[in-house]
């Protein structure tokens, strides 16, 4: 067991933060997007055609590159539209849910006596396995790679990000199950990292056979990459698996059930919805269903994850594969006058130019504007303060911009990805796109591998 105490980071504190109330939502539709999946094809092979009726679990479409990796319906009901994106890409298989849930027939797997490979098996032709991701590059795991170890993050202190000990309290049976299942996968050991500034729910505390850690620390301390690097770090040549744990309920339930369920706590939160707080739902939940009467203006941006590293969708659009929340936010396309010479409205901010360090609990109402426009690169050492890594941010970006595969490689390009640093594109004066330029390196290095 590790106790591991960052100082390095930043906490950005915006008002709206869900309170732990839940309610139980019936959205009218949900939907699985396939460009939630980095790798996939842009046009995968559908299994499924409007006006079909699916039941939870039935496979909806799967990528041609890896036919084996089905991605299944998350709920049962119609599939009454599957929306299309440039160049004929798929952007959403749309579901309109039954009233009454039901569930594909699965077989029950007695996990103790099960080997390897009988696992794999059952988790790929039940659709379980897209939930695990793998480092390096944040793809789907290679069904046929074994991790040196698998990591789960306990705790997300992202900005308006939901309270994991809240969540998993009383979940203790499929969890269990679910880390057996994990247990099989890896020759390594499987690691969990709970919160140090609080007491983890029972569910993580009593969990068994895995490797617990307790992690303190401004964000980014709970990204799970943040945690392997002090854990286990990532050499040339290795792999280990990461998966969210509420996804790690998703496995437990197949096996202890024979159902595909995908039920989860969902956070809704930000400075312009009127009652944050959760609720219980299914995997790929619509927004409109999410934000019903729950707005206290309409001039918005909804973004499905928190406000650092989510996705921008509208109101007609549903949460990605592997998002717990719903950040709602002003919108921040208003031009302000002489915005870099007059003082302006507080906001948090890593720089002492603003009165908001002496203040570092304070809640702020935020909204999009990125207040400036690109410019070039400058070193200031921003990077370095909120990156709680052994790595050089500026010049590994540097690298990826001069495509320099070999420089890449040596300043740890392998440990990272967009999470791990979306708090230097928050901090950066020059407004750089630190996450896109990132992913393109990811990219261009799992090429070449």
């Amino acid at each position: 067991m590790a106790n591991i105490k960052l100082k390095r980071g930043f906490d950005i504190n915006i008002k709206g933060k869900p309170q732990k109330e839940v309610s139980t939502l019936k959205s009218r539709t949900y939907a699985v997007t396939p460009t939630d999946f980095f790798g996939i094809s842009p046009i995968p092979k559908l299994l499924v055609n409007v006006g079909d009726e699916v039941k939870a679990g039935d496979p909806l479409f799967f990528d041609k590159k890896n036919p084996d990796i089905l991605h299944v319906a998350p709920v049962s009901g119609e599939v009454v539209e599957i929306k299309r994106g440039d160049k004929r890409a798929i952007g959403e298989v749309v579901i309109l849910a039954d009233d009454k849930m039901t569930y594909r027939p699965l077989e029950r797997m007695r996990i103790s006596s099960a080997s390897r490979e009988e696992v794999v098996k059952h988790m790929l032709a039940t659709g379980c396995w897209p939930f695990l991701r793998q480092r390096p590059y944040n793809v789907i795991a290679d069904p046929e790679v074994t991790p040196k170890h698998i990591f789960i993050s306990g705790f997300d202190n992202a900005p308006l990000a939901p309270d994991y000990d809240f969540v998993m309290e009383g979940q203790k049976e499929d969890f269990q199950a679910g880390i057996e299942v994990l247990k099989k996968l890896t020759s390594g050991k499987v690691h969990l990292s709970v919160n140090g500034k609080s007491t983890p729910s029972k569910t993580y505390a009593e969990a068994k056979g895995i490797e617990l850690h307790t992690v303190s620390g401004p964000h980014p301390s709970s990204c799970v990459g943040v945690q392997i690097h002090h854990i286990s770090p990532i050499a040339k040549g290795q792999v280990v698996w990461t998966i969210n744990p509420q996804d790690v309920l998703v496995l437990g339930r197949v096996f202890n059930h024979g159902q595909f369920n995908t039920e989860r706590f969902i956070a809704v939160g930000g400075t312009h919805v009127a009652k944050p707080q959760y609720f219980r739902t299914y995997l790929g939940a619509s927004v409109e269903s999410l934000t019903a009467n729950n707005l206290t203006g309409n001039h918005v941006r909804f973004i499905s994850g928190n406000v650092l590293t989510g996705t921008k969708i509208a109101q007609n659009e549903h949460l990605g594969f592997f998002h717990h929340q719903l950040s709602v936010i002003e919108e921040g396309d208003r031009y302000e006058l002489f915005g870099w010479l007059l003082p302006s409205y507080p906001r948090p901010s890593l720089s002492r130019t603003f009165t908001g360090f002496l203040s570092p609990s304070k809640e702020y109402a935020v909204n999009t504007n990125t207040h400036g426009e690109h410019r070039a690169m400058v070193l200031t050492g921003a990077y370095e303060e909120v990156t709680p890594m052994d790595i050089l941010p500026m010049q590994l970006l540097k690298a990826i911009i001069t495509n320099n595969l070999d420089l890449m490689e040596g300043l740890g390009i392998y440990e990272v990805v967009e999470e791990d640093l979306a708090l230097c594109e928050f901090v950066c004066p020059s407004k750089t796109d630190v996450q896109h330029i990132l992913r393109n390196g990811l990219e261009m290095m799992r090429e070449q591998s």
